[in-house]
Formats: structure tokens, C-alpha cells, sequence
């Protein structure tokens, strides 16, 4: 979701002592400016370019008085700074403007050139400001301040006495008194009310706070390591009305962030993780969510060395959270726990030569806008200067670096859940998976050209036809395809807030500070704004979407001051004009397209249904009309917990059992991800139907929604389609979600076999979770594909000395690049359904699927999991899946690759436990033979000379070579005759070891032999004899043709066995006239064929019927049959026995055979 990329930047510090360092970076709530401290200096960057405005340096005797500076904290309207001194004092600096049109850092345009002169306000967008910074106030609490926090026009200060001051920005305390902590009652939940117990230490204090303005409340860390949550019972701010909640499993932790959006708070501890917690809405009460920890697994060396956690911050739009640990790290979650980023392993840790590195301290960090940006002010050891007077001294300082960020799509436009391409948004490019344009033309993507027909037009399956999207378009490569945003937008328009692509894949929309542009990739431009007033004009507030060749968004247009919903047409030019504008009631917060409708929801916590349609005449080619409006006040508390809304097809009934086919196709339900909890709102059918045939599709009214039903807790993205497709219907009438740290799950629908009747006591759908490798980014639904990204590292210390006194960002950091990266999730899915007692339901599923080139790995990778997941368990398991898995793979065609691929796979160890499941290794072999598949028959051989004794190995290789010599399979004929001959090289009569004690049992099914499997953890490869791996590496090595396999002086057993099997061949080929093949025999496995030849001269090299041999052989090399002069008809010949006819045939053979007889000869 959020990746690194490149390196970091360094920003240049003015120059001083080592005493006046940074150490401290709070970024303003537009996050356009960041205050960064130091000891006694407060000093304003700008974020684009990030450059220094101005430093306020505190006098030496001043500075005694307050102490170093500690904290800073920013009022709402960027207009003010508090800072907190370890004296106890707050410092309010006022922010002003300098007097006069001054800016630094102006852009220099040549002479003549017309770029941005008519742009409105160009010096604020493009010009750093001249500001002025001035201490207007002073405030001494007389005790140390521990924290400060911002709540709306006041500032709440805790300090180290145990009291809370509310302090007004203008540096008075409004005649409040202070908060005593100890007055504040604290219970396990809300519902004991006043009956909460009070803190029970003297010296209690606050370390750490944060407002959620979504839970109207703090979250606090105390000084002692407990943590909790204070909220006002009512809206006055006072001791009375305050009240605690607290965990009672929490007595370490160190520091706090909250997530507002997903009213989630995430206290750092002192063990190293970080407990995410969220209030419950019923009781009030604290409840664990999940927990951020490395895990032994992934960093065996450093999980538990990382000291205890010293910061945590949620990104700007709330979709992951940065950790920091006590000695040194970074790592990156996403919402509900999965891990993107950590820099405790890898190339993060390591240089090229396997040397550690010390890994990178942070002191503070602060995100940029959008999250594009980390500022990071990094502790000692980050950065080395090199003192000139004395080489050997070496001083460390702290330094600001600025980390590079890109992030998807779907953290900010969540209407992008039903695309099928990975989008990926930059500060100033994308990244696309979908490759070129011209590749994007497939069947699949074509039926998005019908979308503008009506739904009468379309049959309940449209699609259902179609082939999948080429895979070689969304999975060809690694590589991205980098679509650099035109400067001319972002210069007036940085950052790029939304951004949406098309179901083709063909063209993109990006949206920044006002207005939006977009691309084409067939034509490779960018289209703009004509009229630069008309783009400055307008603010995208709920995102975009694309509905065939049109762009819907919801913006507010600021001189008319309305909340608007537009449409513009992709071929037209971007004018308003073209435009078609529905004015709307409320701000939207998000917007989503189905079909041929438009769902809204709005900041009056409404959900509008829009009617998209394409007009034929006038420049306004689409007409949006509303349909529908459902309120879900009573359901949300606050508008900004709605992560994401859209319509979709998915219901608790199938297709099969809708009273209508048409209502397959309509728009069903409701999903909304409400701060993570998925909600549904389906149709309410249980009233009276509206015939389609008596309505005007235009007029008629919608059926009302039901009450809303929780599906899942923890999701971060959802992800549905609006197609259909008979013979893929489980994977394109199912729901997939993405659950953070939990993995993935999928709302799955059950369909009875044959089209029967359903039970009415059956479920017709199932959630079943899975846990995938990736971070999901889309879903291909019909192949079966989870598409992500991933982040990579490249090295480039080695073109550095190691003995620089300035180590360079190059040694210190790798370079970060994201490659595109795909995962099969068919096999997980099918698993949980076998363990469900849903054999039925998977088979249907796995028949839909049975065409994907990737298939037979799909099978193969279900098998080999669920074996080393039963085989290595040190406790007995009473109802194991390994025998209902290998009776399903049975019931394909590819059950004997799959079974042997696996099992090539697997440890030896495990062998016995998976053909006590599948069957015996001899038996598969011989139905291998049977269906003439040799290739899978030399990979069981393999197998049964690691589990018989030689002799039966000789046995079936013996088999096994003579029907490959009849089938002309040169290559596997190779590799028998090495096989056999390293049979005979080690041969012995006692079986190999095998990792249990006692054999199967075919009458208990082959599962007596498991209670004693723990035996087989001890066992290990290497008590297998070497030969037996040997071979298997000898049988797996290619070879060419060779006219000297083996010594001629070899007279050993086995050699003669091979010469023998060898010759009998031969003299079989040469009995049936078959020369051909005989020449193939000979030069491919390099058979002395001149001195064999000389051997059967008088057996079976000898000719007796020349007429069938002559046939023969002009049958094999296809030769024309020889024609019989004229004068050869009434040749006379010394005895009268022969007919004319006759006696001139016979001639002829012997006259065109003779020369072969005399090469036999």
C-alpha cells in the first residue's frame, strides 16, 4: 500500500555546533510548513521545495531561564507555534506574513515564455513565503511539560505534577482550573459508570496523548507504563465530567498515536510491539484490535533486540502506521497489521560484503502531504563529519532526511476496488501494471464498451463467453509502466490527491490541489483545462471515477460556493462547458460507479443512487439523473469514519434462487467499510415486486434497502465485479476482502450441483479466510490472481571506501525500487472448502478453474501444504485432510503429475505419510505406463528406488526402458540406461531406511503408522545412502547424443544386462524390416550397429521374404514403388518355372536388394 522508492534526501542544516543539532520535527495541520527544534532555535521549513524560511534563535540568557526547548505543536490555522521548555514554560510564536509581495525561492521562467502568467494566485502555489516569526506570549506551568496536544481552539498540556492545563492560543487559561489525574475515575468500562476507581499513586503523571476527534476523547500513556483512554461524559471539559477507561494486560507502554478514521489507538511498549486498541461501541470498554511484533521467523536475529518503542505515527490518509524502536529500525503497517516495510533485515541491515550495519535512529519523525514525504530527524550514528583539525576525531551529529513514498490508489479513492490493474500514485508519476495500451485491447475489457446500453439490451450473462484478460498483460513482466504527471499541472496543483484508472486500462485521471487532468496512453498526452480559471475554480472532494469514455467526480465549485457532481466527456475538450453539472445538497466524501449508476455518500452521512446514461445530441454527451436516497444517520456516528462505499450484485441469495433472472444483474446491496467493519445493506424483497415490464426503466421506483448486517471486522479494502460468467460464477459472485495482518477472505456463493433445488436450511454463502504472502492490490477474478507489490533493494556501498571519514546516503541506505508482484489464491480456497465438508462445492469450483495454464500448480500446492503441515506435527491429528485431499485430486486428470511433483518436492521423511494417502508408488507406476505417460513413470521410478529395494527398481526401470525404446523416447532412454547402470553401482538387497517404524497398513486406510511420526522429525536426508540422491541428480542431468557411452572394456553384469535389453531391441527393429528406426536407435543412444550387424548376418539380419521387405521399406522412408521396364516383361530365363510377369518382378528385386543384402553381408 505504501512503498519506499530511491534513496532519501538529506536537507543542509545551517551550520553550528553539534549542541544546536535538530532534534525535532512537528508538521502543521495542511502539512505545508514543519517546525523543526533544537535546543534553543525554532526553525520554519516549507515543504515543496523544502527549503529554509526562518529560524528564531533564543537569546543565552533567556535561554537559561526557559531550558532547551522540548516540543512544538502547531494551532489549527498554521497561524501560531507552542513550544514547551524543560523548565515548564510554553512559548507561543506568532506566524506572520512579511509586508509586500515578497517570496523566496521565486521560479525563473526565459524570457518570452507564457507558462503561468495567467495563473491565478501563482506566487503562493509556485514561491516559498517570506514569513516572520515572533514570541508574543509566555506561559510558566512551574512544573515540567510532558506533552502537548491541539483540540480545536485550545491547547491541552499535561505536565509532570499530574495535572491537565486547557490553555486558550492566546496564551490564558480562560479561568479554568487545572485537571488533578487523580480525580479522574478509571474503570475497565463505561457501563460502571461513576463506580471507576481512581489512580492510586501520588506521583501519576501523563508521558504521552493524543486527541481522536472521532471517539471524542484522549488516549493516554502514564508515567508507570499503563495506558487508557479519558473522554468527557458531556461537553464541558472538567474533572466531574471526565471519565477513564483503561486495559488491565498493559503495563509497559511508552508512547500513542490514534487514527481517526478508524478510531483505532496504537500504544508503543516497552517489549518492542505495539497493541493497536479500539473502543467497543456497546460498553465503552478498551478492546484489543491487534498487535504490531516481528516475529522470530522473519528477523531471528533482532525480533526481541530492538528495545522498547519510541515513536509511532498514522500516515495523513490513515491507511498505515510508522514504528520506530528504542535502537535503531523502521517499519511500515498497514491499518490492521500487515507488515509492508522494516528495516531491521535485508539490505537495510546488512552491506554488500555481510557486514551489519548500525541501524538508523530516529529522534522524531513528521509525515509530508499526502504522505508522499517522511521527515525523519535521525540520531547519532546516522551521519559522520570528519573535524579538520583533528582526522582521528570523529563527531556525530543528527541530520534531517526526507524518505520517498509511493502509495496506492486505493488508500485514497476506494471506488478503484473494481478494477482489475494495479495503480500506484507517486508525487509526480504513476506506476501502471497494465502494460502498453495497445496490449490492453482483449476480449474481456471490450464488453466495457456496451456499458452505456440498457440493461434490456444485455443478457443476464453478458460476458459469460468471453476469455480472460491475457495474462501476459497484467503478469508479464516486473516492470512498471511510469506515466510522469504533466509539471504544467503540478505546478499550480502539487500534491496529487486522487487518482483513477479505466477498465481498459487506457487512460488515467489525476486530481491535485484544483481541478484534474488526464492521460491516454494510446495517444501518450496529457489533456488540461483550456481555461486555467475554470480548473483554479474547482475542488475535488470525493474522488473519481471512469464510467466508459466519461469522468465522474464530485467537486465544490468556489464562486458559487455549491457542491457539485459533474461529468466530462474524455474525447471532448476539458471545459466546463462540455460538461454535464448536477448540483448536490451535501459535500461528497466518496463516490463509486456500477454499471450505469453513480453511489455517492455524503458529508450528511446520505447515500444518493445516480442514473449515468450517454445522450446522443448536445456537448453535454451524458445525463445524470438521481434515483434513490437512503439516510444512515442512525448508523454512523461520524461521516469521516466511512472508509469506502459501492454498489454491488452480491447478496445472501444466489442467481439461482432470485424470483427474477434480470435481478442477477441489478444493483443488489450496499457495501460499506465503516472504520473497518464491513457493512451490507441488500434490497428489501419481501414486499410486493415491480414488474420490469410495466415500469419505465427511467421512472420507476427502486425497492428500499434493509437494515444494514455486519459481514467482517478488520477490512482495509474490498474488492467486487460487475461481470458474469457462467462457468466462473464462484469466483465472480463472490466477495473479496482484504483484512490487514489477518490475510484475506472471500465471501464465497454455494450453488447446488445439476441447477437442483437448494436446501432451505443450507447457508448459499460462506466466508472463508485465507492468508496470502503479498499485500493484496486487485483481484483477477476469473484467473484466479491476487496482484500486488512489493519493495526490493539494490546495494551500491561497493562503489564507496569504506574509509570515508562522510559516509555518502548510498552506504547508509539501498536503494528502493517496487516491482510488481502476483499470487495464486485458488488452492487456499479450495482447502477450506475440503475442510468444511464441502467436497461438492469445491469440485464445482475447481472444474471452472481447470482450463488456467497454472492449474496443475495449483493442486500441486494444495497437496504439498496440507502434507507438511499433517506429516511434521508433533501432536496427533484426529480428522486429517491428506486422504480428502488426495481422493479430490483424483478426480483430475493430472492426479499422478501432481502427486509426484509433489513429492520430488518434499522432504524423503515425508514420503511414507503421503502415498499411505494417495496410493502405493508401484501402482501409480503402472497406471502412469497405462496411460502411456513415461515422463511422469520416470519421476515415480525415482521414487521407488528410494523406497524398494533394488531389484524391484531394476524391475520397473526395465519396464520402463523397454516401452520408451518402443515409443522412440531417446532422451528418457538416456537417462534409463545411466539409471540402471547406477542401480547396478550400488546395489544392495536390504530396502533403504524409512523414517517410521512400522509400514502402513492398507486395512486402517494407511493412518496406524501416524501416532508414531514424531519419529520422522529426527530423521533427516542425509540418513538416506548418498548414491540414492545421487541418482536423482544424475537422472535430472541432460544429455546430448554420444557414439562412447560407456567403456567398451567394461564387462561388469549390469552393462551386459543393458547390452542385452539394447540388442533385443534392435533385433526386433531389424526382424520387422523397421530400418528406419533402427538408424534412430542407433545414432541417438550410439549403438555399434557395424559390429552387431556382423553378429546377425546370419540370423535376424537375414532377408527370406524380399517382397514384404522391399514394401516395407519403401513404406518407411516413404520411397515411390520401383516401375517394371518393358523389356524386362519377355526377358527369358533358363527354366520355364516363372510366369512372364512374375519372373521380370523377381529380377528387379533382386537386382535393387542385392547391395543391401551385401551390406547386411
Amino acid at each position: 500500500m505504501y512503498f519506499l522508492s530511491g534513496w532519501p534526501k538529506r536537507l543542509l542544516c545551517p551550520l553550528g555546533s553539534p549542541a544546536e543539532a535538530p532534534f525535532h520535527v512537528q508538521s502543521d495541520p495542511q502539512r505545508t510548513f514543519f517546525a523543526v527544534l533544537a535546543p534553543a532555535r525554532l526553525s520554519i521549513w516549507y515543504s515543496r521545495p523544502s527549503v529554509l524560511i526562518v529560524t528564531y534563535k533564543e537569546p543565552a540568557k533567556s535561554s537559561s531561564q526557559f531550558g532547551s526547548y522540548k516540543q512544538a505543536e502547531w494551532r489549527p490555522d498554521s497561524t501560531m507555534i507552542a513550544v514547551s521548555t524543560a523548565n515548564g514554560y510554553i512559548l507561543f510564536f506568532h506566524i506572520t506574513s512579511t509586508r509586500g509581495d515578497k517570496y523566496l525561492y521565486e521560479p525563473v521562467y526565459p524570457k518570452g515564455s507564457p507558462q503561468m502568467k495567467g495563473t491565478p494566485h501563482f506566487k503562493e502555489e509556485q514561491c516559498a513565503p517570506a514569513l516572520n516569526l515572533e514570541m508574543k506570549k509566555i506561559l510558566d506551568l512551574q512544573a515540567p511539560i510532558m506533552s502537548l496536544q491541539s483540540v480545536l481552539e485550545d491547547l491541552l498540556v499535561a505536565t509532570s505534577d499530574g495535572l491537565l492545563h486547557l490553555i486558550h492560543w492566546e496564551g490564558m487559561t480562560n479561568g479554568r482550573k487545572a485537571i488533578n489525574l487523580c480525580t479522574v475515575p478509571f474503570s475497565v468500562d463505561l457501563q460502571s459508570s461513576r463506580a471507576g476507581s481512581f489512580l492510586g499513586f501520588a506521583d501519576v503523571h501523563i508521558r504521552d496523548m493524543e486527541y481522536c476527534a472521532t471517539l471524542d476523547g484522549f488516549a493516554v500513556v502514564f508515567n508507570d507504563g499503563k495506558v487508557g483512554f479519558i473522554t468527557p461524559v458531556s461537553s464541558r471539559f472538567t474533572a466531574e465530567q471526565l471519565h477513564g477507561v483503561w486495559p488491565q494486560d498493559v503495563v509497559d507502554g511508552t508512547c500513542v498515536a490514534v487514527n481517526n478514521k478508524y478510531r483505532l489507538m496504537a500504544f508503543g511498549c516497552a517489549s518492542g510491539s505495539v497493541q493497536v486498541y479500539t473502543i467497543d461501541n456497546t460498553t465503552g470498554a478498551m478492546q484489543l484490535s491487534h498487535k504490531l511484533e516481528l516475529t522470530a521467523k522473519q528477523y531471528p536475529d533482532i525480533w526481541n533486540k530492538t528495545g522498547a518503542v519510541k515513536l509511532v505515527r498514522w500516515s495523513p490518509d490513515n491507511s498505515v502506521v510508522i514504528v520506530t524502536w528504542e535502537y535503531g529500525g523502521l517499519s511500515l503497517w498497514s491499518v490492521f497489521g500487515a507488515q509492508l516495510i522494516c528495516t531491521l533485515g535485508g539490505d537495510f541491515a546488512y552491506r554488500s560484503d555481510g557486514t551489519k550495519k548500525d541501524p538508523l535512529k530516529i529522534n522524531s519523525m513528521s509525515w509530508g502531504a499526502e504522505g508522499y514525504h517522511l521527515w525523519v530527524i535521525s540520531g547519532f550514528g546516522s551521519q559522520n563529519t570528519e573535524n579538520e583539525s583533528d582526522s582521528k576525531s570523529i563527531v556525530k551529529q543528527p541530520g534531517i532526511l526526507l524518505f520517498q513514498f509511493i502509495k496506492s490508489a486505493l488508500t485514497v479513492n476506494p471506488c478503484m476496488n473494481n478494477q482489475e490493474q494495479v495503480l500506484l500514485q507517486g508525487e509526480d508519476r504513476l506506476y501502471l501494471n497494465c502494460g502498453e495500451a495497445s496490449q490492453s485491447q482483449n476480449p474481456r475489457s471490450s464488453s466495457a464498451h456496451s456499458d452505456h446500453r440498457t440493461r434490456r439490451e444485455k443478457s443476464p450473462f453478458a460476458g459469460g463467453g468471453l476469455e480472460s484478460q491475457s495474462l501476459s498483460t497484467l503478469l508479464g513482466h516486473r516492470h512498471w509502466h511510469v506515466v510522469q504527471i504533466s509539471s504544467t499541472y503540478l505546478e499550480s496543483n502539487w500534491p496529487i490527491r486522487f487518482s483513477a484508472i479505466d477498465k481498459l486500462g487506457q487512460n488515467i485521471a489525476v486530481v491535485g490541489k484544483f481541478g484534474f487532468a488526464h492521460y491516454s496512453l494510446l495517444t501518450k498526452k496529457w489533456k488540461l483545462f483550456g481555461n486555467i480559471t475554470q480548473e483554479q475554480n474547482m475542488i475535488v472532494t470525493g474522488g473519481l471515477a471512469w464510467w466508459n469514455d466519461f469522468i465522474v467526480l464530485a467537486c465544490y465549485n468556489i464562486s458559487d460556493r455549491q457542491e457539485e457532481l459533474r461529468v466530462y466527456l474524455r474525447t471532448s475538450n476539458l471545459d466546463n462547458a462540455f460538461a454535464h453539472v448536477t448540483k448536490t445538497q451535501a459535500e461528497t466524501l466518496l463516490l463509486s460507479v456500477f454499471r450505469d449508476m453513480v453511489i455517492v455518500f455524503r458529508a450528511d452521512c446520505s447515500i444518493c443512487l445516480y442514473s449515468i446514461e450517454r445522450k446522443s445530441d448536445g456537448p453535454n454527451a451524458a445525463g445524470i439523473q438521481v434515483l434513490q436516497e437512503v439516510s444512515m444517520s442512525r448508523y454512523i456516528p461520524h461521516p469521516f469514519l466511512v472508509v469506502s462505499v459501492t454498489l454491488t450484485s452480491v447478496s445472501t441469495e444466489n442467481g439461482i434462487t432470485l424470483k427474477m433472472p434480470q435481478q442477477a444483474r441489478d444493483a443488489e446491496s450496499i457495501m460499506l467499510n465503516l472504520a473497518g467493519q464491513l457493512i451490507m445493506m441488500q434490497r428489501d424483497r419481501s414486499g410486493p415486486q415491480i414488474r420490469e415490464k410495466d415500469s419505465n426503466p427511467n421512472q420507476r421506483k427502486l425497492l428500499p434497502f434493509c437494515p444494514p448486517v455486519v459481514l467482517a471486522q478488520s477490512v482495509e479494502n474490498v474488492w467486487t465485479t460487475c461481470r458474469a460468467n457462467k462457468q466462473k460464477r464462484h469466483l465472480l459472485e463472490a466477495l473479496w476482502l482484504s483484512c490487514g495482518g489477518a490475510g484475506m477472505k472471500v465471501w464465497l456463493p454455494l450453488f447446488p450441483r445439476d441447477h437442483r433445488k437448494p436446501h432451505s436450511f443450507l447457508s448459499q454463502r460462506i466466508m472463508l479466510p485465507f492468508h496470502i504472502n503479498i499485500y493484496p492490490l486487485a483481484v483477477l477474478f476469473e484467473d484466479a490472481l491476487v496482484l500486488g507489490a512489493v519493495n526490493d533493494t539494490l546495494l551500491y556501498d561497493s562503489l564507496y571506501s569504506r574509509n570515508s571519514a562522510r559516509e555518502q546516503l548510498e552506504v547508509l541506505f539501498p536503494f528502493c525500487v517496487v516491482e510488481r508482484t502476483s499470487q495464486i489464491y485458488l488452492h487456499h480456497i479450495l482447502r477450506q472448502l475440503l475442510v468444511r465438508n464441502l467436497g461438492e462445492q469445491a469440485l464445482l469450483l475447481a472444474q471452472s478453474c481447470a482450463t488456467l495454464p497454472y492449474f496443475p500448480h495449483v493442486l500441486e500446492l494444495m497437496l504439498h501444504e496440507v502434507l507438511e503441515e499433517e506429516a511434521t506435527s508433533r501432536e496427533p491429528i484426529p480428522d486429517p485432510l491428506l486422504p480428502t485431499v488426495a481422493k479430490f485430486i483424483t478426480e483430475f486428470p493430472l492426479f499422478l503429475q501432481t502427486v509426484v511433483h509433489c513429492a520430488r518436492k518434499t522432504e524423503y521423511a515425508l514420503w511414507n505419510y503421503l502415498f499411505a494417502a494417495v496410493g502405493n508408488p508401484k501402482d501409480l507406476f503402472e497406471e502412469c505406463l497405462m496411460a502411456q505417460d513415461l515422463d511422469t513413470a520416470a519421476s515415480y521410478l525415482i521414487i521407488l528406488q528410494n523406497m524398494e529395494v533394488p531389484a524391484v527398481s531394476r524391475q520397473h526401470a526395465t519396464l520402463l526402458f523397454n516401452t520408451a525404446l518402443e515409443q522412440g523416447k531417446w532422451d528418457l532412454c538416456r537417462h534409463m540406461i545411466r539409471f540402471l547402470k547406477a542401480i547396478g553401482s550400488g546395489e544392495s538387497e536390504t530396502p533403504p531406511s524409512t523414517p517410521t517404524a512400522q509400514e502402513p497398513s492398507s486395512s486402517g486406510g494407511g493412518f496406524e503408522f501416524f501416532r508414531n511420526r514424531s519419529i520422522s522429525l529426527s530423521q533427516s536426508a542425509d540418513s538416506v545412502p548418498a548414491s540414492k540422491f545421487s541418482l536423482q541428480k544424475t537422472l535430472s542431468m541432460p544429455s546430448g547424443p554420444s557414439g562412447k557411452r560407456w567403456s567398451k572394456d567394461s564387462d561388469c553384469a549390469e552393462n551386459m544386462y543393458i547390452d542385452m535389453m539394447l540388442w533385443r531391441h534392435a533385433r526386433r527393429l531389424l526382424e520387422e524390416v523397421r530400418l528406419k528406426d533402427l538408424g534412430c536407435f542407433a545414432a541417438q543412444l550410439g549403438f555399434e550397429l557395424i559390429s552387431w550387424l556382423c553378429k546377425e548376418r546370419a540370423r535376424a539380419a537375414r532377408v527370406d521374404n524380399f517382397v514384404l521387405a522391399l514394401k516395407r521399406l519403401h513404406k518407411d522412408f516413404l520411397w515411390p514403388l520401383p516401375i517394371i521396364p518393358a523389356s524386362s516383361v519377355s526377358s527369358p530365363f533358363k527354366n520355364g518355372k516363372y510366369r512372364t510377369g512374375d519372373i521380370g518382378f523377381v529380377l528387379l528385386i533382386q537386382k535393387l536388394f542385392a547391395p543391401n543384402v551385401m551390406f547386411f553381408c
